[in-house]
């Protein structure tokens, strides 16, 4: 099972689980598909968008380990 963490690329986390997707949108990461998202890491893009990286970072592994 992966944990997610901030230092994760958002694209390689959504490669592995794409039902993901939907909680990065919940924390207002909207544009999965852009080129950033293949280079930023989900601390990186939590700092550009103004984000609580820790509260989402539980909510993805959360997610994870429910199923």
């Amino acid at each position: 099972m992966m944990t997610v963490t901030k230092d994760h690329i958002i694209a390689e986390v959504l490669n592995h689980d794409r039902t993901l997707a939907p909680i990065f949108m919940q924390f207002g990461l909207h544009c999965l598909g852009c080129a950033a998202a293949n280079n930023e890491s989900i601390g990186e893009a939590a700092m550009v968008h103004g984000i609580d990286a820790d509260a989402l970072i539980d909510a993805l592994n959360t997610y994870l380990q429910s199923k």
